[in-house]
Order: C-alpha cells, then sequence, then structure tokens
C-alpha cells in the first residue's frame, strides 16, 4: 500500500496527471471538430505539458536549493528533462505555423515562472505572471484553451470558424471551473495580494459564480453550427460533474481531491466521448 501510495504521489507531483487531462482535452477537440488525430500533436501536448508545469512548480525550488534538492525532486527532475527531449521531437514533426503559437505559449510559460516583472508589481518578492493579483487563473485558462483547441486547428490547418471559436471560450471557462477547488483548497496558504476569486470574493459566492460560467459554458454549445445530440448529453454530463465538485470543495479537503479527482474531469470527458 505504501508504495502504491509512492507512485500515485509521483504520478501527480511529476505533473503526469495533469499533462493527461491535458492530453484528454486536446483529443475531445479532435472529436468534436473532426480533425484526423494526430499523434505528434497529442504527444507533444502530453511532454511539453509536464516539461511545463515542472518548470513552474519547481524552478524556484530548483534554483535556490539546487546543492540540496531532495531525492524525490532530483527523479522529477531527471523525468522532466526526459519529456523535455521527447517534447523538442515531436515539435519538430509539427506544422510552421504550429511552431510559432507554440513559442508564444513557451513565452507565456516562461514568464509566469522566471522573475522580470519591475518591483511595484512584485507579489511576496517574486516578479513574475503568477504572482501578479487576480490574473493567475486567466493566464492557465488561455494557455489550455489555445494548447488544447488552437493548436489542433492551426496544425490540421482547418479554417477559423465559429465552433473552433466557441469551443476554445468553452476550454477557458472549463479550466477556470476546475481552477476553483484549488483556489478554495489554497485559500489558508495563499498570499492575499495574489487576490484569487475566493479571496476577493468569499467560498461562498465562489461556488455561486462557479455554477453560473457552468451554465455559460454548457449554453455555448447551442449557438454551435454543428449541434448533436451527443456533444448537447455529453457537455451536460461534464457540466454537472464539474458544478458537483466546486459545491462539495472545501478548505479541509486533501490535495487529492483537488489535485487527482477534480484533474480527472478532461480524461472522464475523453472517455465518455469513446463510450458513447
Amino acid at each position: 500500500m505504501k508504495h502504491l501510495r509512492l507512485l500515485l504521489n509521483f504520478y501527480i507531483h511529476s505533473s503526469m496527471h495533469v499533462a493527461l487531462a491535458v492530453l484528454a482535452m486536446t483529443y475531445v477537440t479532435l472529436l468534436e471538430l473532426h480533425l484526423g488525430p494526430d499523434w505528434n500533436l497529442l504527444y507533444f501536448v502530453f511532454f511539453s505539458t509536464i516539461t511545463g508545469y515542472n518548470f513552474v512548480k519547481y524552478f524556484g525550488l530548483a534554483r535556490f536549493h539546487h546543492r540540496s534538492l531532495a531525492n524525490w525532486l532530483k527523479v522529477i527532475q531527471l523525468f522532466s528533462l526526459f519529456c523535455f527531449l521527447l517534447m523538442l521531437w515531436f515539435a519538430l514533426q509539427l506544422a510552421f505555423q504550429t511552431l510559432l503559437w507554440i513559442c508564444v505559449f513557451a513565452l507565456v510559460t516562461f514568464l509566469y515562472a522566471v522573475p522580470f516583472l519591475p518591483r511595484h508589481l512584485f507579489m511576496d518578492h517574486e516578479r513574475n505572471l503568477r504572482n501578479i493579483g487576480g490574473i493567475k487563473v486567466y493566464v492557465i485558462g488561455v494557455v489550455w484553451a489555445g494548447v488544447t483547441v488552437l493548436l489542433p486547428v492551426l496544425n490540421d490547418g482547418t479554417a477559423f470558424t465559429l465552433d473552433v471559436w466557441l469551443t476554445a471560450f468553452q476550454r477557458f471557462l472549463l479550466v477556470m471551473l476546475l481552477m476553483l477547488p484549488f483556489e478554495i483548497r489554497d485559500l489558508q496558504y495563499d498570499s492575499l495580494r495574489l487576490a484569487t476569486i475566493p479571496q476577493k470574493i468569499g467560498i461562498k459566492n465562489t461556488k455561486i459564480i462557479g455554477v453560473v460560467l457552468a451554465v455559460v459554458f454548457l449554453m455555448l454549445e447551442f449557438l454551435k453550427e454543428e449541434l448533436t445530440t451527443k456533444l448537447i448529453i455529453l457537455t451536460l454530463a461534464i457540466t454537472l460533474i464539474t458544478v458537483l465538485f466546486i459545491l462539495f470543495t472545501n478548505k479541509k479537503r486533501t490535495d487529492y481531491y483537488s489535485s487527482f479527482w477534480v484533474e480527472s474531469v478532461p480524461i472522464l470527458w475523453l472517455l465518455l466521448h469513446f463510450i458513447f
């Protein structure tokens, strides 16, 4: 049991789970927009997510404690390096215009973790996008929407139709919704200067906002030019599941609640697509 717990912790802390969630969301885009399965793109999304998330999460630790890194962090560093090399390999298989946008998202990820801002914008002595009050969730939402929707369309050479933009906006909203349990969980640890949504409006109002955004997420499906019963049912199902996770979240939930179960929503979404 102890070994299983260690494997689960490594799976989560090495960002493999969130990478699988991003890959699943990308695959859902391929299915919904009738794009051919591009495994080079899917593998790139998976390995780049691991690389990016681990860079953001562990950059500060590696920078200040590189001589005394814990063994688990050293293993994650080596694992991240391996994923980085695989990411580069699969990136070279993608279309040129896709690579240009990848550079944009890579720059945002870099600036999200690396100090570069002037001192009057500091948040807890950090000078990166991650610590500017109130924008963290929106930056993550834009990057996820771009990677999981815009990159597949760009790489396929398909036109940016109304359905594409609506799908991208839905992804943005879904990522915001999935971030709410994390922000509620971290309410007791985050600096007040981060100005997260629960800090600004409280847990109860955050849940109300979550329900409202979930309704918007669902209603956007009815604005698409290609409207099918299957997609309506699947969107409704994922909306209800996400709302339940938000409503039942609180500051006392374990890390597994958000880091594993909440992040499993996109994976469940893909599985529902395959089942139906």
